[in-house]
Parts: C-alpha cells; sequence; structure tokens
C-alpha cells in the first residue's frame, strides 16, 4: 500500500527544518546515468518559493550530475533505510548504478523524472538548481528550488512531522556508521 501523498510547497521546507540524513538523487539523460548519495548537510533556506541548500563535494559524482542537468531530488530516508544510507554514502556511483548495486528501488518523480525512492523511506523533493553563487564554489554548498514534494502520511500531515511510529523515524548521522532515529515528539507549553 503506498502512502505517500503530496506535500503542498509552503510546507517543504519542513520536510528538512528537524536536520535528517538525506539521500540526494541525480541523473543525466545526455550519458544515460543516475546517482544516489547520502549527505548529513541539508537545510531550507527559503519558505517561498521553498529553497533548500546541499553540500556536495566537488569531487563526487553526484555534484557533477547535478551541475551538469542542473535538477537533483532529496529523499528523506527512515530507519529502515539505515544500510541503504550508510552504503550509498560509503562509495561512489561514478563506476557503477548505486540503485542496482543495493537493490534501491526508484521511480521517476512527477515534475523533472528524477529517481525517487518511497520504499524505506519518508518523504522525497524534486529540485531544480539555481545559479551558481560563491558559497558553491567555496563551500561546496548547492541551492535548490523545490518543484514537488510528497511524503509518507503516516509520518508526515498537515505541514509536520508526527514520530509516533518508532519505525517511521528519520536517521540522523553521528559518524562512522552511527546514526540515532528522531525521538519522541515535546510539546512545549503555551
Amino acid at each position: 500500500m503506498n502512502f505517500f501523498r503530496p506535500v503542498a510547497l509552503e510546507h517543504a521546507s519542513r520536510l528538512l527544518n528537524h536536520g535528517p540524513t538525506v539521500l540526494i538523487t541525480s541523473r543525466d539523460e545526455s550519458v544515460d546515468r543516475r546517482n544516489v548519495m547520502a549527505a548529513a548537510w541539508s537545510m531550507p533556506v527559503e519558505f517561498s518559493p521553498p529553497r533548500i541548500a546541499i553540500v556536495v563535494d566537488k569531487s563526487a559524482w553526484s555534484r557533477e550530475l547535478i551541475e551538469r542537468s542542473g535538477i537533483f531530488g532529496i529523499v528523506v530516508p527512515g530507519v529502515a533505510a539505515a544500510n541503504w544510507t550508510y552504503a550509498v554514502g560509503s562509495v561512489t556511483g561514478r563506476d557503477e548504478d548505486k540503485f542496482n548495486c543495493y537493490g534501491i528501488p526508484a521511480f521517476a518523480g512527477p515534475v523533472l523524472g528524477l529517481p525517487v525512492i518511497e520504499e524505506k523511506c519518508l518523504a522525497w523533493m524534486e529540485c531544480r538548481l539555481l545559479p551558481p553563487t560563491a558559497a558553491q564554489e567555496k563551500y561546496d554548498t548547492l541551492f535548490g528550488e523545490v518543484l514537488s514534494a510528497a511524503a509518507d502520511e503516516r509520518a508526515f500531515s498537515n505541514g509536520r512531522w508526527h514520530f509516533d511510529d518508532t519505525e517511521l523515524r528519520t536517521l540522523h548521522h553521528l559518524g562512522g556508521g552511527n546514526f540515532v532515529a528522531s525521538g519522541s515528539e515535546i510539546k512545549a507549553p503555551s
């Protein structure tokens, strides 16, 4: 059963606001290649239009594909995707298709046709790369505008995350293949 539903773009930045480890997907039709990598550094930077920032090293194959195609995807993995997340963050996709290598099922996103992943994941976004900035060259920070987004309604609905189900929590990278899952929700007193 598919629990993914479109997310209103006005709430898309909230998919990253809590700092999860993400999977960055890319493709370049001119060379018939696609890739997926893990990244611990991503964040929303603007609400309207929704824009995000990701850090991707200059030497990364994903960076090459993103800059050549002008598009990238962001996938928020759940705890069930910890092995995939660690694996795709540990090797380059320059020589092999990591989706095939690790058996990661992906389908083409509805707006840009980017590889998006729903199995074991909680949300995804398709983004258009914004024009280069000084931060892109100096700090390897890429900026993108979110053009479409969807999330598992059991974990994200009404414009916010719900972490009641321990199986539907996001990953946060601690280093060395270690992750922590998002925790229990705490409500601040009014």
